[in-house]
């Protein structure tokens, strides 16, 4: 049975939307059940199946293939010369190179070729196809949330046998390839006997194997790269020893100090000098001596400088060392063990003055030092529980961080940002200060271990920052964007804040020698009081002597011939007085 409708429109009315309207309802039809059409109905099994409305997931485990990376190089020689060219003869090059300008077939190339090349040098003067359209333009990362995440991990490959600590960590100066790690073991009596003394040379892209050993006698405590060779490092060793090698050489020192001439405690810190040679440099220990080396002849140290504070005549030990060429090719500053920082000139008139003021204010040793690299009149200083800023005309820090609740082991200030320093602390965590928008609290803080944190370096672009800790694994992280960018007129207000700070602690320095000359005119005046009321008291004593004597010689009789009182002692005083002068009236009777 089919049931359909008719209807009918005028052709005009097509396409008219259709007007509904509400009525009742109705009957249509009635369709009865049919008996023939039941019998032919079949029943299917239930079939039951769950829906739900959350996504499906899998899992699955396997076994990456371990990847073992290998370095391998190759030897470019100069070819191309005809047998009978030395390329090495000066004579015979430039004889060939008349000779070739000269052949036709040469001149003709050079001609063809010059049409080509004046092309596209027009096309290249018409569109610079390397011009960068935002080069210069500054991104706001203000509202960005500042993270590091960890690119890989450096293991000491003696971990299995004993726990050294990473002690010093030096960049690469030409990129972001490689970097030195010395490993130590700082405490005497946790070295085992037998330790290894290998320190390494790593690549970034090759985290497995070390890309170079240092072999030493000694355990190397510190390692610095030569700026202006970067196959050349130098390090002090836990003996007192300075030593450099060459990369392009054996393992095996270079050149190392003897013993006799050398620090008489372990070297904590050194640096490359600025100088013409660029084999200059300076070490500093706990002895109390700064040594200056010519790693052209170790022999003996050219120049020594005993750490003899000025006033005191205390002998200070040295634990940090700062050199910065832009605050003067001869000045350095010293951090040491009791807490103070010595500022230091190898070159003054006088002997005398080679050591030079002194600030105070940590509670413990200094174990950073660093000059903020946009304002080198600032510098920064890391000891006890705290980091401050100093400033080299005040002898107060001008800015200083909360009292934190482990005690700090470095810091050092980004090279791209003026207002971002960077400290670490023994309990393994990694802290970054933004002065620009934060004062307070640190603006970031990364957990990299359970165990505490020896050293870090930041590279010289600011992005990559490499820690060293206590169980012998360096961590290299990438930092992001907002972080090593410099900020929008970021210099200027740094600038300003330190200025400000500056003048505020100038301020509490001439209010304080103001009340102290207070207190000593006070002082003054108060004993020139206490010594008049003194002088009076004095007078007045001798006032009554005159007085007594006086009246004793007026009480004389008449036919008293004074034998008696002649003999009698002078009075000292009025009770005195009066008992002598009754024993010479008995008498006289």
């Amino acid at each position: 049975m089919e049931i359909y409708y008719q209807y009918q429109k005028l052709r005009k009315e097509f396409g008219r939307h259709a007007k509904f309207t509400d009525e009742s309802a109705g009957l249509l039809t009635d369709i009865r059940p049919s008996e023939a059409e039941f019998k032919e109905y079949i029943e299917r099994n239930p079939c039951t199946t769950n829906v739900m409305v959350l996504p499906e997931f899998s899992e699955s485990d396997c076994n990456t293939t371990q990847i073992t990376m290998a370095v391998s190089g190759m030897k470019h020689v100069e070819g191309g010369w005809p047998k009978d060219i030395d390329p090495e003869e000066v004579e015979h090059v430039l004889r060939f190179q008349k000779k070739t300008e000269k052949d036709e077939d040469y001149i003709r190339a050079i001609t063809n070729l010059g049409a080509q090349v004046e092309e596209l040098i027009k096309q290249n003067n018409a569109i610079d196809i390397y011009e960068e359209y935002y080069d210069g333009a500054v991104l706001d990362h203000s509202a960005e949330t500042p993270y590091a995440k960890t690119l890989t991990v450096f293991r000491d490959p003696h971990a299995d046998k004993v726990t050294r600590s990473c002690s010093y960590i030096s960049w690469y100066p030409d990129g972001a390839r490689k970097l030195a790690i010395a490993y130590s073991i700082m405490e005497f009596q946790k070295q085992p006997e037998g330790m290894p003394t290998e320190s390494y040379v790593w690549d970034v892209t090759n985290p497995n194997v070390p890309d170079f050993t240092m072999r030493t006698a000694s355990q190397l405590c510190c390692v610095k790269y030569n700026e202006k060779d970067p196959n050349i490092l130098i390090g002090g060793s836990y003996n007192g020893q300075v030593q450099f090698w060459d990369t392009r050489k054996n393992p095996t020192p270079v050149d190392a100090t003897p013993i006799e001439f050398g620090h008489r405690d372990p070297v904590y810190d050194l640096d490359w000098l600025q100088s013409k040679t660029g084999t200059e440099a300076l070490s500093l220990s706990t002895d109390g001596n700064v040594l200056f080396w010519d790693i052209r002849k170790l022999g003996e140290p050219t120049d020594t400088i005993p750490l003899v504070e000025k006033g005191t005549g205390v002998v200070q030990g040295a634990v940090s060392l700062e050199y910065e060429s832009v605050a003067g090719p001869t000045k350095f500053m010293v951090g040491t063990e009791s807490g103070s920082v010595i500022m230091c000139n190898r070159k003054a008139k006088n002997p005398q003055d080679r050591i030079g003021s002194s600030f105070y204010g940590h509670h413990g040793p200094v174990y950073a030092l660093e000059r903020n690299p946009f304002f080198p009149k600032y510098f920064m200083s890391i000891g006890d529980w705290t980091a401050r800023i100093w400033m080299e005309d005040v002898r107060t820090p001008i800015v200083m961080s909360k009292y934190h609740d482990t005690f700090l082991t470095g810091g050092t200030w980004s090279p791209t940002r003026p207002g971002v320093f960077f400290t670490c602390k023994m309990d393994g965590t990694l802290d970054v200060w933004d002065y620009l928008y934060k004062q307070n609290d640190p603006t970031l803080s990364v957990q990299i271990s359970d165990a505490g944190l020896c050293s870090f370096n930041l590279q010289d672009a600011g992005r990559l920052i490499t820690t060293g800790g206590a169980e012998g694994n360096a961590t290299l992280l990438e930092l992001c964007e907002g972080l090593y960018s410099i900020q929008q007129n970021e210099k200027q207000v740094i600038a300003a804040m330190f200025d400000r700070e500056t003048k505020r602690e100038r301020n509490l320095e001439a209010r304080a020698k103001e009340l102290k000359l207070r207190q000593k005119r006070q002082a003054l005046k108060d004993k020139e009081d206490a010594d008049a009321a003194a002088a009076a008291n004095e007078g007045d004593a001798e006032e009554i002597k005159k007085i007594e004597a006086e009246f004793f010689e007026q009480t004389k009789g008449e036919d008293d011939t004074g034998s008696s009182l002649a003999a009698a002692p002078a009075p000292e005083d009025g009770a005195d007085g009066e008992a002598a002068a009754e024993a010479g009236a008995e008498d006289a009777e």
